[in-house]
């Protein structure tokens, strides 16, 4: 898939998903209110942060999605790397204030909580439903764009579904009598979104910072070297991930006793053949070594 249709599909993604928030926002807060729920009060305002953050991945597709300029001639594919990196930290502060409220309702003593009316589950299963659903949407093209910034999206989705499964709990404990059920199933659920949280995070900056691919997929593209026409070795072979993207640099050898335009057809496959091989290759360089070939001895 290309840039432009890559771009196209995530904010077709994000867009779906701002409605989907919109509606449940509106319809949490006032069930939230009707049946006297605090809990889900507060996970209408966690779906209102969700509309915030993905109006963030919609930026950041687009500024990735820019070409090339004089000030950066290499494109803009880190600055989806920088909103996957805002996401995973609103993901981390939204988990801390759920796990915080939890632990001051404890302390508090959740007894004097009222007990919420019937209408907060029936939010709360529909919350649960709706935001694994985006989940799992978001996710799929998350992994088909190789998008961190739509994937950090999908997971500040999967915290909602979280933080309504405790407001689930813990409407359901305190209509049965146990009220302290909301608080205790809100700190686990905190543990969970920081841990979404820093693996979103430990991603996005191991793309920051020029790291290696795996070893699996550099033996896979020095043996698409190895295949060309012409190629006699592979000398080295060097890459880094660049946002989203990645730079291949890939010494190779040929016959030094070939011409220079031999030379440069030889190096010219290879590069071509990296780029259609491997989809998130932006660019490989190829350097071409010469060896000499040693002549048939006659019979």
């Amino acid at each position: 898939m290309d840039r432009i249709s890559g771009e196209g599909r995530a904010i077709q993604v994000s867009v779906v998903t701002i409605v989907g928030n919109v509606v449940l926002t509106i319809l949490k807060l006032a069930a939230g209110i009707v049946a006297h729920s605090g809990a889900m009060v507060s996970d209408a305002v966690h779906s209102a942060s969700d509309v915030l953050s993905t109006f963030v991945v919609i930026a950041g597709v687009k500024l990735a999605g820019k070409e090339a300029d004089r000030d950066h001639p290499f494109g803009h594919e880190r600055f989806e790397c920088m909103a996957a990196i805002l996401l995973a930290s609103m993901l981390a502060v939204t988990g801390l204030g759920i796990g915080w409220t939890g632990v001051e309702n404890i302390l508090g003593g959740a007894e004097s909580l009222p007990v919420p009316g019937r209408v907060a589950l029936a939010a709360a299963v529909l919350s649960i439903v709706s935001k694994e659903a985006m989940y799992w949407y978001t996710r799929a093209a998350a992994k088909k764009l190789n998008s961190p910034s739509l994937m950090a999206d999908a997971w500040h989705h999967r915290s909602d579904a979280l933080s309504s499964v405790g407001s689930f709990v813990g409407i359901c404990g305190a209509r049965l009598g146990v009220p302290a059920l909301d608080p205790a199933a809100s700190v686990v659920i905190c543990l969970f979104i920081l841990k979404a949280a820093w693996d979103i995070f430990r991603d996005a900056a191991t793309k920051m910072l020029d790291t290696a691919c795996p070893e699996e997929v550099e033996e896979k593209m020095r043996q698409t070297a190895l295949a060309q026409p012409g190629v006699l070795g592979v000398d080295r072979l060097q890459t880094r991930l660049f946002g989203n993207r990645i730079y291949v640099e890939v010494e190779i050898a040929a016959d030094a006793q070939a011409p220079l335009a031999a030379a440069h057809e030889v190096s010219a496959q290879v590069h071509h053949a990296m780029e259609r091989q491997f989809p998130m290759v932006k660019h490989c360089m190829v350097h071409v070594n010469p060896r000499i070939v040693a002549s048939k001895r006659l019979p």
